[in-house]
């Protein structure tokens, strides 16, 4: 199994030229962040975990041809808001564009992409099939899915095991029966915004303990905002087994 970091960064980690920040005038590319979602590719199958406004430029940049699922976490607009141009893959592959999402992630797209799901579609509208999931594991394909649910304040987000391999982002509580299914990971990807504590998102000293509690293999800090630092100066702070994601960092799993 492959996982792409299509984006590591939040709308606070975009560059802006209302920004002169050192991340965001930065030439390294491992600073300019994209939204957070991710690309899991097994066999000849292909998911992607959130939408964000970035998608249509993550699928060009990392040139995916085929596209079998799209599942999301929770529904905030930076997860979420990129759906519509799933309709370039219901034209190519000439069906539905699968999607994976609790209730409360359907109702919201049903909200903001209501032309979507009318009786009467308008041609060339983005054709979906909607598959709710829930905390208990789900398959598409060949990978099968754990979810893990956790709190964005006071927002229930879902995170997700495939076998070894575990994601986690927009949290700053994981409850402790959820703590158990991320025991013995391989790779755990998880939400670190800033140093300064957040009031939904996982600081950099809450986000390192977790991974000291689970000891994964390896850990990646993703949902990252400029407000961190630069990639070159603070990932050599990190423990050893710990680093920071980027935009194209591909895992092989």
């Amino acid at each position: 199994m492959k996982v792409t970091i299509l984006g590591s960064g939040t709308s606070q980690g975009v560059p802006l030229i209302t920004c002169q920040c050192k991340v965001c005038s930065s030439p390294d590319p491992r600073d300019n962040r994209l939204r957070c979602s991710i690309l899991i590719e097994h066999g000849d199958h292909s998911i992607v975990i959130d939408t964000g406004p970035d998608f249509r430029q993550q699928m060009l940049r990392a040139k995916v041809k085929k596209l079998d699922a799209v599942v999301f976490t929770h529904s905030h607009k930076d997860h979420i808001a990129g759906m519509d141009d799933i309709r370039a893959f219901n034209y190519s592959q000439k069906r539905d564009m699968d999607i994976y999402a609790s209730q409360e992630v359907e109702e919201a797209l049903k909200r903001e992409f209501f032309y979507v799901f009318m009786a009467e579609k308008y041609p060339g509208v983005p054709s979906v099939q909607l598959h709710t999931i829930h905390n208990e594991p789900f398959q598409i394909a060949d990978v099968q899915l754990q979810p893990i649910a956790v709190w964005h304040h006071k927002m229930p987000v879902f995170g997700f095991r495939i076998g070894d391999f575990a994601y986690i982002t927009d949290a700053n509580v994981i409850p402790t029966e959820e703590m158990q299914k991320l025991q013995q990971l391989d790779v755990l990807i998880i939400n670190a915004l800033r140093k300064e504590s957040h009031i939904s998102h996982f600081n950099l000293e809450q986000a390192l303990a977790i991974i000291a509690e689970l000891q994964p293999k390896k850990a990646y800090l993703t949902h990252i905002s400029h407000q961190l630092g630069l990639h070159a100066e603070e990932e050599p702070l990190l423990p050893n087994n710990v680093y920071l994601a980027y935009d194209g960092l591909e895992l092989q799993l």
